[in-house]
């Protein structure tokens, strides 16, 4: 579904919504009780400035006796069979976010892979998938790189472990190219990237990964992931304190220059190791 008409049928979620809401005969504020939001996020769902997650939305629905009219439609809008069911939401936030900032500690975050570099990550979790497999996630991610190109681009913050620049991805080739690849983005300032070095020890987000996320109209969301699940969290509290951890993290990295020229530096170093294979 192309990005206008997927925006069209989430203006449609919006205007179902209000409509079976108003003829219940409540209001925002009391269907955000009822279904664990703010009033303000139902309006924000009304308006289609927000997308509900589909645990909402089936609360929605259970509320509002709808027959799981709104769980179809989340379905169907948030449905990408490229994407894991817990990370489709995410995609659909980046486009409308005005900054991101993510945590990476030991991969490339998907807004910079390269191709090869997306094969080789995707080849190594799913090594018995077929060819065709392969090549739809990693054109699904390059598709979500294409935010970083368009002119209403977000703010992109980016805090590379050093892991990142050390872990041989498809050899050292697509290695190299890969971190040439983030060196470029740094230089044309398409992204901030700042590295975290292995001698800044123990950090703020020991965990793994987190991504922020900033809108326009609606308050920020943090997103945190594991193997095999993700976790979308938009509780103020939470997302304040996610918040609190990215900065001190961001304290701990190297300044955008020298981080810069740490990237470069690991990029010769695979490039030289490809060089004499």
């Amino acid at each position: 579904m192309a990005n206008g008409s997927r925006q069209a049928a989430w203006e449609f979620f919006g205007i179902e919504l209000k409509r079976r809401r108003e003829d219940a005969g409540i209001t925002q504020v009391e269907l955000g009780a009822r279904v664990f939001v703010s009033g303000g996020y139902i309006g924000q769902f009304e308006q289609a400035i927000r997308k509900p997650q589909l645990d909402v939305a089936q609360r929605i629905d259970e509320s509002l006796q709808t027959d799981g009219i709104f769980e179809r439609l989340c379905r169907k809008l948030i449905d990408d069979p490229r994407y894991a069911d817990y990370f489709a939401h995410v995609v659909e936030l980046e486009r409308l976010a005005t900054r991101i900032c993510e945590f990476a500690p030991t991969v490339v975050p998907g807004l910079l892979q390269t191709k090869e570099y997306a094969s080789a990550v995707t080849i190594a979790a799913n090594p018995f998938k077929p060819d065709t497999y392969v090549d739809d996630i990693v054109t699904a991610r390059l598709e979500r790189s294409l935010i970083l190109d368009d002119a209403t681009r977000p703010e992109y913050w980016v805090a590379l472990h050093e892991n990142v620049l050390r872990i041989p991805v498809g050899g050292p080739q697509v290695t190299a190219a890969q971190l040439e690849h983030i060196a470029r983005l740094a230089r044309e300032r398409t992204a901030v990237v700042t590295v975290l070095p292995f001698a800044a020890g123990a950090h703020a987000a020991m965990g793994g990964m987190l991504k922020l996320m900033d809108f326009e109209d609606a308050p920020p969301v943090a997103y945190t992931e594991t193997e095999y699940s993700g976790t979308l969290i938009d509780s103020p509290a939470v997302v304040m304190h996610a918040q609190r951890t990215y900065d001190l993290l961001r304290v701990a990295t190297l300044s955008p220059e020298a981080s810069l020229a740490l990237i470069e530096s690991a990029a010769e170093d695979f490039r030289r190791c490809a060089s004499s294979t």
